[in-house]
């Protein structure tokens, strides 16, 4: 009988692209890519703040380099990432909330969430797809979606909206694409503990809410989505496509 071969999370050879790498769940990304030996190209919109990420990689061993560039900018995805030769594994992760009521939610505010949660994740990926297709090597795609791309919640209704959309478009990216062998997944955390989620736990009756939906009892950290991260770039993953993969602590399980 043939002895099973635990499949292997290196990345080593690759070249992986972060989006909204500065900061949270993104910059997490990135030192998880890198530390399996992939090249991971880092795009946000502060120089700086990339740079510094860069020099956390560097300082591990790794290698990074920073691309400057606005993911809810069609020019700048067109002209910048449409200019990269190669790309064997993206994390889609770049993206925004504004949590308000419905019946307040601006024109201004639907625009801002819809343009880089769903219009710029869909380009991103396009651009990253095609140079896969003309390398003809495959890759996994990764779009960075949520819980709320699974469930409702109150005072995010256009969030909810686009990680829904996020959830349709990697199924039907998966099916089209699977032929070619590019893979198509999503993540989808609940809260975790980042930048853009420590104002909403000022809130007490917020927090106390949150975690009664949570059966496991607290929120994540960064170090969670890390793994799934490098479960679906790896060849450990080779069968998995159109998948949804909820860090959750079980909130959609109820």
């Amino acid at each position: 009988m043939t002895i099973p071969t635990t499949p292997s999370f290196s990345l080593q050879g690759k070249i992986a692209l972060v989006t909204g790498a500065s900061k949270g769940i993104g910059r997490a990304a990135v030192l998880a890519l890198a530390a399996q030996g992939a090249h991971v190209i880092c795009v946000g919109r502060g120089q700086q703040a990339l740079d510094e990420v860069c020099a956390e990689v560097k300082g591990l061993g790794q290698s990074a380099e920073a691309l400057a560039a606005d993911m809810s900018s069609m020019q700048d995805i067109a002209q910048k990432i449409g200019a990269l030769p190669r790309v064997d594994i993206l994390v889609n992760n770049a993206g925004t909330n504004i949590p308000e009521p419905f019946v307040e939610v601006t024109e201004e505010h639907f625009d801002q969430l819809v343009q880089l949660n769903v219009k710029g994740c869909f380009f991103v990926a396009q651009q990253v797809v095609s140079r896969m297709l003309a390398n003809r090597q495959g890759g996994s795609i990764i779009n960075m979606s949520s819980q709320m791309g699974h469930v409702g919640a109150i005072q995010r209704t256009v969030y909810c909206m686009t990680k829904h959309a996020i959830e349709g478009l990697s199924k039907a990216m998966a099916v089209e694409l699977a032929a070619d062998g590019i893979r198509v997944n999503t993540i989808c955390p609940t809260f975790i503990k980042t930048p853009m989620t420590e104002p909403f736990f000022t809130s007490d009756s917020f927090k106390q809410d949150t975690l009664t939906k949570i059966p496991l009892g607290h929120v994540g950290d960064v170090e969670d989505i890390m793994g799934a991260v490098i479960y679906l770039a790896s060849d450990a993953s080779r069968m998995v496509t159109g998948s949804s993969m909820k860090v959750d602590g079980g909130w959609t399980a109820h």
